[in-house]
């Protein structure tokens, strides 16, 4: 079992910035997948970012250019900083720590994100 706390939501105005942390209590060196996922209202939950193996990272079309997901694996921390931000980007902001590929992955609480003026 990993335990996950996601951190750092807020409200923030168009164009803004805000960086998301995801600490986990388990090592996540070598884990399978690391990904940042949002649930709008009314809308069905969506990859935003997720880093595969390390070494592959995908974005959704909508964020590209805009968000950069990374790690700190001496902290076993996930990051989203997110730029630019629009106020479709509003949503709950939720970690996924999947450790293989057969597990289907530890979700964390969430952190709401709001982009208003």
């Amino acid at each position: 079992q990993v335990r996950i706390v996601e951190s750092g939501g807020g409200l923030v105005q168009p164009g803004g910035s805000l960086r998301l942390s995801c600490a986990a209590s388990a090592s996540i060196f070598r884990i399978y997948e690391l990904g940042w996922y949002r649930q709008g209202p009314g809308e069905q939950r969506e990859l935003v970012a997720a880093i595969t193996r390390s070494t592959i990272i995908n974005y959704a079309n909508s964020v590209k250019g805009r968000f950069t997901i990374s790690t700190d694996n001496a902290k076993n921390t996930v990051y989203l900083q997110m730029d630019s931000l629009k106020p479709e980007d509003t949503a709950v902001y939720f970690c996924n720590i999947r450790p293989t590929i057969t597990t289907p992955g530890y979700w964390g609480q969430g952190t709401q994100v709001t982009v208003s003026s």
